[in-house]
């Protein structure tokens, strides 16, 4: 099933800049054959539903096993039963 997502990961009790952990998510989720549009505040995805929500179990392993306490992250899914989610049609 094709989906679109947003994902937000915020590293929780880090140092005051949490940059290099994004900057890791975003190579990880880059990784992945997922179409992906980064942001300000989070990372727009479009690709199969089960590929994302591997990749955001991927980011949060991974960061975990890198040295990252406490992750909190918001995920926003998509689907639809009429036609294909993707990112282009959501742009304005």
């Amino acid at each position: 099933m094709k989906a679109t997502a947003e994902l937000q990961v915020i590293p929780l009790g880090s140092e005051v800049s949490v940059r290099e952990e994004v900057r890791r998510a975003v190579q990880l989720l880059h990784d992945r054959d997922l179409i992906l549009e980064t942001h300000a505040s989070g990372t727009n995805i479009e690709g199969e539903l089960d590929e994302i929500l591997a990749a955001v179990k991927l980011v949060h392993e991974t960061l975990h096993q890198e040295g990252s306490v406490r992750l909190l992250s918001y995920v926003k899914l998509e689907t639809r039963s009429d036609k294909v989610p993707t990112l282009v049609a959501k742009r304005l």
